[in-house]
């Protein structure tokens, strides 16, 4: 497996806050690049499209509150991974967050989306401290 580890961002909201928030796909189509499009969401579960690539489908597999959220595919999916969301307490309103993927990638793939995804998760973690931190 291949593991792409976002920067940990430090967010000025509480864990709890934080949490709620990745609890939710309503509110990731507002972390996602602009290439991702036709968004359809509910708490649960999402789909959409990156342009030009792929169509994928996720949901949220397990949840430990406060602390960390689990996405995986959903369906029939030919990509294999865990999309990680992990959040830690510095002070009562104050936390880090991480974004962390790990797929199961051939060394030939792995070559050409290890670059993109590091970026994704980079840019998954910097929107949601941008995003946290507004409200």
């Amino acid at each position: 497996m291949a593991k792409f580890e976002s920067n940990k961002e430090e967010i000025n909201k509480s864990t709890v806050e934080v949490f709620n928030f990745l609890s939710d796909f309503n509110n990731f189509e507002k972390l996602m690049p602009e290439q991702v499009i036709n968004w359809k969401s509910t708490a649960l579960n999402c789909s959409f499209t990156i342009k030009g690539m792929a169509d994928i489908a996720m949901l949220i597999s397990e949840k430990i509150p406060y602390s960390k959220v689990v996405i995986v595919p959903e369906g029939d999916s030919k990509l294999r991974f865990n999309l990680t969301c992990l959040t830690n307490v510095i002070t009562e309103n104050k936390c880090n967050a991480q974004i962390i993927i790990d797929a199961d990638i051939n060394p030939m793939m792995s070559m050409m989306v290890s670059k993109p995804l590091q970026n994704f998760v980079n840019i998954l973690a910097q929107r949601l401290k941008d995003l946290m931190e507004k409200q």
